[in-house]
């Protein structure tokens, strides 16, 4: 289990509308991978939300480290989230860097009273996410994470 300062950037993620050709490309290209693989549901993610109401939508999450930053592709399937609005205003590319916090309530409590509301957010297993309304002031998305333990993906790639 990887260790992270209070505050560290420790993700950066994109929105693709193909995930396997997003893959096989950084796969091919820079050697990006192996890719770690999850379905992200309102079966499988507790404590969904979207825009403060929960959510009913469904992406598959594609994950790989290079060193201490971990990448992430995310591919929307089904329903209507962030991500699909970034698709919407931005075609595919950089959408959030996660940062880490041990107390991720208190972290967001901080953040909403600087202006920054949740947008999305929601737990699986034990690794928390929140994605915080910073696109206006920063061009992307800061989403806050406890690095928190996770269940195997339902596959890798490659193989």
């Amino acid at each position: 289990m990887r260790q992270f300062e209070e505050g560290a950037a420790m993700q950066v993620a994109f929105v693709v509308r193909d995930i396997e050709a997003a893959m096989k490309r950084h796969w091919e290209v820079f050697g990006i991978g192996p890719w770690d693989i999850w379905d992200f549901n309102s079966d499988t993610v507790q404590d969904y939300t979207y825009r403060g109401k929960p959510a009913t939508h469904s992406c598959i999450i594609a994950c790989a480290w290079r060193g201490d930053t971990q990448l992430e592709l995310m591919q929307p399937t089904g329903g209507y989230c962030i991500y699909d609005e970034f698709l919407e205003a931005h075609g595919e590319g950089l959408h959030h860097i996660k940062m880490y916090y041990a107390d991720c309530e208190k972290a967001v409590a901080d953040f909403t009273a600087r202006g920054y509301p949740v947008m999305q957010s929601g737990r699986y297993d034990d690794d928390e996410h929140y994605y915080l309304d910073t696109e206006k002031d920063f061009g992307y998305v800061i989403e806050l994470g406890n690095a928190g333990k996770m269940r195997p993906g339902i596959r890798r790639y490659p193989a």
